[in-house]
């Protein structure tokens, strides 16, 4: 078993989206394992230039899985967007897999960040604004429960998360921005038409790592700059003398 993991201990733009396609080359599984759309890999293969937000740079490895992992969080339009320019380009990504508990960066995720950028003023951070930093807080506030890549298949169910979300952010929007509330319709007919183009993607990522543990395939586990990640976590693996 061999497990490489690519990370960055600067502030980013450090060539891991190239290093990633390297050595995915010799790789069963590579996986990403956090992170959302504001991230940037360009990758060169065959004389041409491929820029990538978030699908994984092995994602041209064609014979390489490619996993976004339920550390990532997964913005539809963006992911079929991506996937619609690989296809066009010739890459089939029938190669790539989405964990059904990663997190999914919502509209309401990138219309809060704005109004929060704007409330700054002089003093704003100068984010993306992608809607990360507000996904990851949905993710560790819990309740209401927020949108996961597996409620991308189900309308029902979707517009329901919507909803509840909805009934708290828009007291954020409201009261604290002074703008409009957003209704459950409006985020729900943005965001359906790219859930129901990638929401087939969706699989148990978990066991798909444990099984290739298990099995002693090649991993590469892509991260971002800073990255922490404990390998001691993962079933079966634990850190050697030599890294692997």
């Amino acid at each position: 078993m061999s497990v490489t993991v690519v990370v960055g201990g600067q502030w980013g733009d450090e060539g891991k989206g190239k290093i990633t396609d390297i050595l995915a080359a010799d790789a069963d599984l590579v996986v990403r394992y956090q992170g959302g759309s504001n991230a940037g890999h360009t990758v060169v293969a065959q004389a041409e230039e491929f820029k990538l937000h978030l699908i994984p740079s092995g994602i041209l490895r064609e014979d390489c899985i490619c996993l976004m992992g339920g550390g990532t969080v997964i913005d539809p339009l963006v992911l079929a967007e991506e996937i619609e320019n690989l296809q066009a380009r010739g890459h089939s990504c029938e190669n790539l897999r989405v964990s059904y508990t990663a997190h999914v960066v919502m509209p309401y995720h990138k219309h809060i960040e704005k109004l929060a950028e704007q409330a700054r003023g002089r003093d704003s951070i100068g984010t993306t604004l992608r809607g990360i930093g507000p996904a990851y807080t949905d993710k560790t506030q819990r309740m209401p429960r927020p949108v996961r890549f597996r409620d991308l298949a189900d309308a029902d169910q979707l517009r329901k998360l919507i909803t509840d979300q909805l009934a708290d952010k828009n007291i954020i929007i409201q009261h604290k921005y002074g703008q409009p509330p957003l209704s459950t319709e409006q985020v729900f007919e943005e965001i359906w038409p790219a859930a129901q183009k990638v929401s087939n993607y969706a699989i148990d990522g978990q066991r798909l790592v444990q099984d290739a543990l298990r099995s002693q395939q090649r991993i590469v586990l892509e991260g971002a700059q800073g990255t922490f990640l404990d390998l001691d976590r993962l079933p079966g693996y634990r850190i050697g003398p030599n890294g692997n």
